[in-house]
């Protein structure tokens, strides 16, 4: 299935990106920065699993980009994603993963929308993850064969998020750090499970980015992860939780987070 894949999108580009990044919902503007670019829609690749969710409008966009002369290595952007509440497959949800790597993909810059959990956080504020914690308990990684001395502890690159601090400091961007919490979804979390969440030590909470950022890593892609906070959780928040707010606040914080992934992608090396 992946050898299809590559073969069709080789077949439409000449570039071999070593960046992927991965679009979360109402931040896919973003690929609007790729310069040079050639644009591939999901459903024209063969055996690659189309979003349903508004805000993931399902493209693979190839080219740099470049601010003030300088310009990035050759990128791969995944506007859009799919989430295991769609399909309810694991194999779907990380199969993008599974091509970047097969494209050569050395980094991983993953980002999502997410609720805020951390009562020192409001909408629109940035966050580099920390560490996950896994409410889900589904591991993408069972049944791959591997054994116990293989398993990783550590999933997000230390040299990534320093590079990531530095370059939301020289743009004067504030930028939080944090733990982020996976659920399965579609439902959003009641007051007592973010309560629940919050004693764990989660300062954010979202239904996406684990398993790509353990298949990842796993095929020894290193990763940086950024959430959006686009609201406050149930139980912190009084507003009742809709997809439109979350997409809405993505939109009104797309300045500060093209900025710093723009940064990002020109100061790392």
């Amino acid at each position: 299935m992946i050898q299809e894949s590559i073969k069709y999108i080789n077949s439409k580009i000449s570039a071999k990106p070593k960046i992927g990044i991965i679009l979360g919902s109402g931040l896919g503007d973003f690929g609007s920065q790729v310069t040079n670019s050639v644009v591939i829609p999901t459903t024209q690749i063969p055996n690659y699993p189309v979003s349903t969710v508004h805000g993931h409008s399902g493209k693979l966009i190839f080219g740099t980009v470049k601010n003030n002369g300088k310009e990035s290595t050759e990128l791969v952007v995944f506007q859009g994603r799919v989430h295991l509440y769609e399909s309810n497959s694991l194999e779907r949800v990380v199969y993008p993963i599974e091509v970047a790597s097969a494209l050569g993909i050395e980094m991983l810059l993953i980002t999502n929308a997410a609720g805020g959990i951390n009562r020192t956080f409001i909408p629109g504020d940035l966050m580099l993850i920390r560490d996950y914690i896994n409410l889900t308990f589904e591991n993408p990684l069972v049944g791959k064969g591997i054994r116990a001395s293989e398993r990783i502890t550590h999933y997000f690159d230390n040299d990534l998020m320093e590079v990531a601090k530095k370059s939301a400091h020289n743009l004067n961007i504030p930028i939080k750090e944090g733990v982020y919490c996976w659920t399965k979804g579609p439902s959003y979390e009641t007051a007592a499970e973010i309560r629940m969440m919050e004693k764990l030590g989660a300062d954010a909470v979202g239904m996406s980015t684990v398993p790509e950022v353990m298949t990842a890593v796993h095929l020894g892609i290193k990763v940086l992860g950024i959430s959006c906070i686009t609201n406050l959780s149930t139980g912190i928040s009084s507003s009742k939780l809709s997809h439109d707010e979350v997409t809405e606040t993505a939109n009104s914080a797309k300045d500060n987070f093209t900025a710093l992934v723009t940064r990002i992608l020109l100061d790392v090396h």
